[in-house]
């Protein structure tokens, strides 16, 4: 029966490690294998470090994924929002003056809550369930074109921004 006490590795694999830099007496005296000179024979070097070439892991980008510069972002507005504001003819210049939409915002209706009335909606955007609302209280949807010129917005962000 093998008892705890009779194990033991087999013969030839310990090997003990070199002891390199105690003195010229023995094989991996003075510069105990580094060779002379050069930031390799020196301590206290970091492994990452890369003799002053920006390191790995400040050249690759800290975040997961990039940031779609031409995303088009719309201002969302709500079915029952139009229907608190009391107007017949909605457009973004009027909801601007209300306060219910920013200087310049291209403006999405969405379909939360219900309409009671016939409007007349010109915006840059609206969801299918919003435009079914609307057309089926008597209103009617116009559909305004985008704010900025060309086919996609401008990018946003610089040569940095986008990662």
């Amino acid at each position: 029966m093998l008892k705890p006490h009779d194990l033991q590795p087999a013969p030839g694999s310990k090997k003990r490690a070199k002891r390199v830099g105690r003195g010229i007496a023995g094989k991996g005296g003075k510069t105990a294998g580094r060779g002379t000179k050069g930031t390799k024979a020196r301590s206290k070097v970091p492994v990452w470090y890369e003799g002053g070439q920006l390191p790995l892991q400040r050249r690759l980008p800290k975040m997961k994924g990039f940031t779609n510069p031409f995303r088009v972002e719309y201002h969302p507005i709500n079915l029952d929002t139009l229907d608190e504001t009391g107007l017949n003819e909605i457009d973004p210049d009027l909801l601007l003056e209300r306060g219910l939409v920013s200087k310049g915002a291209m403006v999405k209706i969405l379909g939360r809550g219900e309409i009671s009335r016939a409007v007349n909606v010109k915006a840059h955007a609206v969801s299918q369930s919003a435009e079914a609302a609307i057309t089926a209280a008597g209103g009617t949807v116009e559909i305004l074109p985008p704010t900025f010129k060309g086919p996609r917005p401008p990018a946003r962000g610089n040569q940095h921004t986008n990662r």
